[in-house]
């Protein structure tokens, strides 16, 4: 056995209940805070071009994630075992299905994100040391760099703490989720209480629902096309892949319902907290955005404010939002917030991965070893194999993709488990329901029309990346008949 595996494994281990509903809570909305809230704005606001639209769509974004939590609130307190949403497709649905999301959250949903936000976490840690850019080994289109050496070696470590025990990974996850929570509230105050004293916002909001798509070509010129009727539609829809990426990752605490304390009360609870303080910080930190930035801008401005949130440098319109505060300083104070945001956002998704593939595993359709758990209670195995994968991701130089078609391969599961809300009602109409789904079926019937809205419109817009993510769904169908005669 590799020297990785310091701890004897044994299959007789169980997981230990030892979270409570803050670690839940600060599990869900650390897993969703990110980089995305201090970058997506930027091409969102190019895509609907009115501040009205830019909030309504984070709106949207917000009351999909929250309806999409209190309707998983049932599944889990039917089922408060760790996996979770495969947990809950198989039995709604079958091993196969089940399979198909595991696959998909093996092979890019989670292990594509950890990677993309292990390359944001080294992207910004490279404003302080520059070197980090250097290429170290470069052999036609593929390159290496030391930012990638880093992304891989902060994956590296942050598993190695994981495989010390659950308590360790809630430890990382408590000290970074608050101290970005604080600091995007600092960000939050300041930017409104600076940005309402002059009359930027107003201005914003003066023709709010002027919608309009803008693009650059080759050359440098602008193209700025109003939007209305079906056009405005295709565009919300295209753009809201942005905002939901931002607020993904808040299921994966239903991966580690195995070691929540009373799972049936704490998760679905966890759900809603979790989800809702993450809608609320990511609508007030776009209004303040908005009192700080003017929303239409110049790409060849030379200022800040001349170039407007629509084109931030880089697209960072968190650090040109906290420019307006801060200064020449705001570069080096967002780069350590954002290095802090996805350090801990990867901590969240690296603890709850693995138990999803421990609960693969114990079905027969993982690695063997993935079922098995070390000395510290913790399925040791399962995070080296994900931490193996996602390092392989960080050298794949395809991060935007990834991150198009991980969320809507997501999506498309989000669908398929909350329909199974629907199939458990008929199928096992009298199992305990400790929690059932809020506004049930309207509500969960919403979700599903609304999120399969936005599929079809990605299927139209983004050809490419969704058709993608489709063919890594199906590949795990010839991959399960594979596996099957294994399957236990």
């Amino acid at each position: 056995m590799s020297p990785f595996f310091i701890y004897k494994m044994s299959e007789e281990k169980e997981l230990k209940r030892t979270l409570g509903l803050v670690d839940a809570t600060m599990i869900v909305a650390g897993s969703m805070i990110g980089s995305g809230i201090f970058i997506v704005s930027a091409a969102m606001a190019r895509d609907v071009g009115s501040a009205g639209y830019l909030i309504l769509v984070w709106l949207i974004t917000g009351l999909i994630t929250i309806s999409a939590a209190l309707s998983y609130g049932e599944l889990a307190g039917m089922m408060p075992n760790a996996g979770g949403q495969y947990v809950y497709i198989r039995r709604a649905f079958g091993s196969l299905t089940s399979f198909l999301y595991g696959w998909t959250v093996f092979t890019v949903i989670q292990t594509g994100v950890i990677a993309a936000v292990a390359v944001a976490f080294a992207k910004y840690t490279s404003v302080f040391f520059p070197e980090l850019n250097t290429a170290i080994l470069e052999a036609g289109s593929f390159t290496i760099t030391y930012a990638q050496l880093l992304a891989v070696a902060s994956i590296v470590l942050l598993t190695f703490i994981n495989m010390q025990g659950v308590q360790q990974g809630k430890n990382i996850q408590l000290v970074f989720t608050s101290a970005k929570l604080f600091a995007l509230f600092a960000l939050i105050v300041l930017g409104l209480g600076i940005g309402l004293k002059g009359d930027v916002l107003a201005e914003n909001f003066r023709h709010a629902w002027d919608a309009t798509s803008t693009t650059v070509d080759e050359q440098g010129k602008i193209s700025i096309v109003p939007l209305a009727s079906f056009a405005l539609l295709g565009a919300m829809g295209a753009t809201i892949i942005n905002s939901l990426f931002s607020s993904d990752a808040w299921n994966n605490v239903t991966f580690i319902a195995g070691e929540i304390k009373d799972p049936k009360k704490n998760i679905p609870r966890s759900l809603f907290l979790g989800t809702m303080i993450v809608t609320v910080i990511y609508i007030l930190a776009n209004l303040a955005y908005l009192a700080l930035l003017p929303l239409h801008g110049d790409p060849s401005a030379t200022d800040i404010a001349g170039q407007g949130m629509q084109f931030a440098a880089n697209d960072r319109v968190g650090t040109a939002a906290a420019s307006m505060i801060f200064g020449n300083t705001a570069t080096l104070l967002m780069a350590a917030l954002i290095m802090t945001s996805t350090f801990g956002c990867n901590n969240g998704l690296i603890l709850s991965g693995a138990r999803l593939y421990y609960a693969m595993a114990k079905d027969g359709l993982f690695f063997k070893k993935a079922g098995e758990l070390n000395s510290r209670q913790v399925p040791a195995f399962a995070l080296v194999v994900q931490c193996i994968w996602s390092c392989l991701l960080c050298f794949s130089g395809k991060y935007n993709d990834l991150l198009e078609y991980s969320t809507f391969a997501a999506l498309i599961f989000y669908i398929v488990t909350i329909y199974g809300i629907f199939v458990l009602r008929k199928k096992e109409p009298d199992t305990e329901r400790p929690y059932k789904a809020f506004g049930y079926p309207i509500i969960p019937a919403l979700y599903i029309v609304l999120t399969l809205a936005i599929c079809v419109t990605l299927l139209y817009y983004k050809p490419f990346s969704t058709g993608l993510g489709l063919l890594i769904v199906f590949l795990g169908i010839p991959v399960y008949f594979l596996s099957r005669p294994k399957a236990v």
